[in-house]
């Protein structure tokens, strides 16, 4: 199930740290600026292996940072993060992201009290999986390859840090239960891939998808649109990296794997809907929509109609 935890506003620092460090590693935190009381601003979205969250402090603080075996990347919406690393300081504003890398200390020196940061955080282990599937390369530090300062102003580190953004901005209050863990390793790998398409570069076996290729992911997709599918999966189908297998749909057949498998489970869905006595909830979970309501959007999308008003 997804994990969506919303905070309430803690007054002081011990319970403040408590907060935060349930869902990152414990933080050795200063207050700045004789300490006034913090007025805290937590909300996660726990994926298992990736951690999506929004943190303020409301005061001006610093941390100093070690993430055991993970990766952080944190995002700042508002105000700037100044940090010290392996090359200098640095300073991140909104746009841009500060990279702190498994098992390396930093310090971040001033979080300035009107900075609220989206904090993305993955499991080591699981992004350096991910990152052989996704860019098609031996196993490697995925850390090594990044910048200690991430651009998101344009092209595919806008639309990731835009799609983060988004993850965070409707996180419904407590618990929701009607996410699968079908859904969440799905949502986990999509944060994913988005990160290491955008900062990443392919590894030197990914070579550009052939119509041959092509052919047997579509094949797979037609055989098993349920499937939970992630781009991942598509690419390592075809023997290469999750950018070369996007840019040849988009040569060939017009669009991305995702959506290409998106329109075969609205083709399907659509015929079931016409012909069989299946609900539309029925339908979304028979053809691997996270949500009715998710089903029902991408429906419209594609059929200018609501998939009820399409029932026999």
């Amino acid at each position: 199930m997804v994990d969506t935890r919303p905070r309430g506003t803690a007054r002081d620092w011990p319970r403040a740290s408590r907060d935060v460090a349930r869902a990152y590693s414990p933080p050795p935190l200063r207050p700045l600026g004789g300490a006034p009381p913090p007025r805290l601003t937590l909300h996660t979205l726990d994926l298992g292996a990736c951690l999506v969250g929004q943190v303020g402090w409301g005061a001006d603080v610093a941390i100093e940072c070690d993430y055991p075996d993970s990766l952080e990347v944190n995002l700042p919406l508002t105000g700037h993060l100044e940090s010290r690393g392996r090359f200098g300081t640095l300073t991140s504003v909104a746009g841009q992201g500060t990279v702190f890398r498994p098992d390396t200390p930093s310090l971040i020196s001033h979080w300035d009290a009107t900075c609220t940061v989206v904090g993305v955080k993955f499991d080591r282990a699981w992004i350096e999986l991910e990152a052989e599937r996704i860019l098609a390369t031996d196993r490697a530090r995925v850390d090594s390859l990044l910048p200690e300062q991430l651009n998101c102003a344009s092209g595919t580190a806008a639309a990731w840090h835009q799609f983060v953004l988004g993850l965070v901005s409707h996180l419904p209050p407590g618990r929701p239960g009607d996410q699968t863990d079908p859904f969440r390793h799905q949502l986990a790998s999509a944060v994913a891939t988005g990160f290491l398409t955008a900062f990443v570069p392919d590894g030197p076996a990914a070579g550009t998808a052939r119509p041959r290729a092509i052919r047997q992911v579509v094949d797979a997709v037609h055989d098993d649109p349920a499937r939970p599918w992630v781009a991942a999966d598509l690419a390592e189908l075809a023997g290469t990296s999750v950018r070369r297998l996007q840019e040849g749909f988009r040569h060939w057949l017009g669009c991305t794997p995702m959506q290409y498998v998106t329109e075969v489970r609205l083709t399907r869905a659509h015929c079931d809907l016409r012909d069989s006595h299946l609900t539309v909830a029925d339908v979304s979970a028979r053809w691997g929509f996270s949500s009715p309501s998710r089903f029902a959007a991408a429906y419209a999308k594609r059929y200018g109609t609501t998939p009820s008003a399409n029932r026999r």
